[in-house]
């Protein structure tokens, strides 16, 4: 018996049906020992509503059924004297407890379709989100093309270089750069979002760590990395730790400490970030990896963020199976990203830090 009623019975049911009227049969060959088919109509009664959550119509014309043939059944081996009158007596008890389980299962299932209502509104709700971020950043970038080329060529025939058309160069790139963030982001659920590759991750970090020393005046130091492989998009990956360096670059002065440097954890790597910087407040920290948050609003205007960076870290860890975290004092703070198909060929050799 389907939710929509009698009409469409399942094999659950129809098997059901066929115990239960083999133990009525029962009940009225063997009188005294009627109280053994009478459970075992009412346990599988409760074990089948357990599979089959029906209407509540239909579950009042089963329970109606159940109670009048193992009542009827009773009370006339009680007339016969083959029962006890007391045995009567279970009818209504059994039939309590089967409510009292009807009443359990009509509550999670009306939570559970709760639930899935909900989630399906998140769902969509997060597929337009998406969507809109993916449309205003692909329709936001042919203006900024274009104001850019009108500056340059501005720039290029006036009497050298203009302040105001840097400024405003310098602006367009800005938002060049939150376009591209605002579409990574809209990409991240994908399933294409990355594509895995072996790559050495001490090479690898040595070129990202190599590159961020030229470009930033900092105090760099290169800490130990283990040598092996790993499975993991070189693109992304140097995607999100460019966000990691960036973000130390920020929030430092020219003679604070950058350091970059990984370890081996089983079968996974764990790259951290490390910089002498101010810190981040501690009610901040929980927010860190969410979109558009930022620990210091103030700051990060001052510096051009908008909370991006660190939501496509989180993002891209995510997408390897992996995940980030962060730790902060007064001193500085540790940025940690744990990827998972880590390989090492020899246990990692320890060197001093290397300072650039």
């Amino acid at each position: 018996m389907r939710a929509t009623g009698f009409a469409r019975l399942s094999l659950l049911e129809v098997t059901w049906g066929v115990f239960a009227l083999a133990n009525l049969a029962a009940m009225q060959v063997w009188e005294s020992w009627e109280t053994i088919p009478f459970h075992f109509i009412w346990v599988s009664l409760t074990l089948l509503y357990g599979f089959r959550t029906w209407r509540l119509s239909v579950t009042t014309g089963v329970l109606a059924l159940v109670v009048a043939s193992t009542g009827l059944l009773i009370t006339a081996d009680a007339f016969q004297g083959d029962q006890l009158w007391g045995e009567l007596f279970e009818v209504p008890l059994m039939s309590a407890m089967f409510l009292a389980m009807v009443w359990h299962a009509r509550r999670r299932q009306d939570a559970l379709a709760k639930v899935k209502r909900q989630a399906e509104e998140r769902a969509g709700l997060l597929e337009r989100q998406k969507q809109f971020l993916h449309d205003v950043s692909h329709e936001l970038r042919t203006p900024v093309t274009i104001a850019r080329g009108h500056l340059e060529v501005l720039n290029q025939n006036g009497h050298g270089p203009l302040h105001e058309v840097d400024v405003a160069l310098d602006e367009l790139s800005r938002i060049d750069r939150i376009l591209e963030h605002l579409l990574l982001l809209a990409k991240t659920d994908q399933p294409d979002f990355v594509v895995l590759t072996e790559l050495e991750p001490e090479l690898f970090l040595e070129d990202v760590f190599m590159r961020w020393s030229e470009v930033a005046p900092r105090a760099w130091r290169l800490g130990p990395l283990p040598v092996g492989y790993l499975r993991a998009d070189p693109e992304a990956l140097r995607i999100a730790l460019d966000a990691l360096l960036e973000n130390a670059v920020h929030y430092t002065n020219d003679a604070d400490a950058i350091e970059l440097r990984s370890y081996a954890a089983g079968r996974s790597i764990v790259i951290e970030v490390e910089d002498e910087g101010c810190g981040i407040e501690p009610e901040a920290l929980r927010h860190i990896f969410e979109r558009f948050a930022r620990a210091d609003p103030a700051r990060s205007r001052s510096h051009g963020g908008v909370g991006l960076g660190l939501a496509i870290v989180d993002a891209i860890a995510k997408a390897h199976g992996g995940s980030c975290a962060v730790r902060s004092a007064r001193n500085g703070t540790t940025f940690s990203l744990r990827l998972p198909g880590f390989s090492a060929v020899r246990a990692p050799v320890p060197r001093s830090a290397s300072r650039v």
